[in-house]
């Protein structure tokens, strides 16, 4: 209880009154603070070593094929082919059909991949684990087509609500895990 106590009393220091804040700034260009993730193996389903307090071995199962398409700068999606059921595709993608429970198939997005900002916030401090230099914008992208809206990180620029935003790829130094997608200005 008392290291709860003290690190509690620890981040009240850390926090600034509004006065005291530095005032957000475009972000000039977020980059990677933390180390690309082990492949244990790739088949038949990847997985990789996540480093924590213990090591936490991680699959992303039937959900494999996404993250290897980000390694090889490929934007992969699903779909479901039951008819009646929501014809768009699901970005992030589902394995299994959310109406009819159907397995979706892989459809691989034709690059460039370009979205609308839908909404966004600008992140000053983030939470212990964020391997990804800040302050930067969270952002939502909505994709013409798709079912759902794609959460992600804008590397450059400052978000705008509309902004037309394209879909980059870390493909050398991957990471293996969602921070190998990032949006980028379309303009």
């Amino acid at each position: 209880m008392k290291k709860i106590k003290k690190a509690v009393k620890g981040r009240k220091t850390a926090l600034k009154s509004k006065a005291q804040r530095p005032k957000a700034k475009a972000t000039t260009g977020v980059r990677l603070t933390g180390e690309p993730m082990l492949v244990e193996k790739r088949s038949p389903a990847m997985v990789i070593q996540w480093p924590r307090t213990l090591m936490h071995h991680h699959t992303y199962g039937l959900l494999s094929p996404f993250f290897e398409g980000l390694r090889k700068g490929k934007l992969m999606a699903t779909k479901c082919r039951t008819p009646g059921c929501e014809a768009g595709f699901w970005l992030p993608p589902r394995a299994d059909c959310p109406d009819c429970l159907a397995r979706m198939k892989w459809i691989e997005m034709k690059n460039p991949v370009i979205g609308e900002i839908f909404t966004f916030t600008h992140v000053e401090y983030p939470g212990h684990g964020i391997e990804i230099s800040y302050p930067y914008y969270q952002i939502d992208v909505k994709i013409p087509g798709a079912a759902t809206i794609m959460k992600g990180y804008l590397a450059k620029g400052e978000a705008k609500i509309g902004m037309k935003v394209k879909a980059c790829f870390r493909t050398r130094g991957s990471t293996n895990t969602i921070l190998d997608l990032y949006w980028e200005p379309a303009e």
